[in-house]
């Protein structure tokens, strides 16, 4: 949404939260709080403007009229290339939770090592498997 990695999945889960019906999920999590900080709005308001419309159109064109005017396409092409190679930090909470979650996930695929693929992994989609290089 809006040449940007993660918008749509935020505004999703904004909406849903906005509704009182998020399930198993978490709005402001720390995926969404990366992308938030990227834009320069916080988790309340970002919802608020969510919820004041209606299409992802109208939600698209809000977000570069307001969020990524300021912006330039290289901060932007940074943004979304850092994302999909996003990790948790080595020794931290989150490398805990990333490790539990992706052992009930796919318990042989230590190969996945970023925030995009265990979300792909969590949600089902292919993740093609790394080769290892041979040392």
């Amino acid at each position: 949404m809006a040449g940007l990695l993660s918008l749509a999945r935020t505004v999703d889960k904004a909406r849903a939260f906005n509704a009182g019906a998020l399930g198993e999920y978490r709005y402001d999590c720390p995926h969404d709080k990366r992308l938030l900080q990227f834009l320069g709005i916080d988790a309340k308001t970002f919802a608020e403007s969510v919820g004041k419309m209606g299409s992802d159109a109208e939600i698209a064109k809000w977000a570069e009229r307001n969020l990524l005017a300021r912006k330039t396409t290289r901060e932007i092409e940074a943004f979304n290339r850092d994302s999909l190679h996003w990790r948790p930090y080595p020794g931290s909470e989150a490398e805990k939770m990333f490790r539990e979650q992706r052992s009930k996930l796919a318990p042989d695929r230590d190969d996945v090592t970023t925030w995009f693929e265990l979300l792909d992994l969590d949600e089902r989609r292919y993740v093609p498997q790394h080769l290892r290089e041979a040392a």
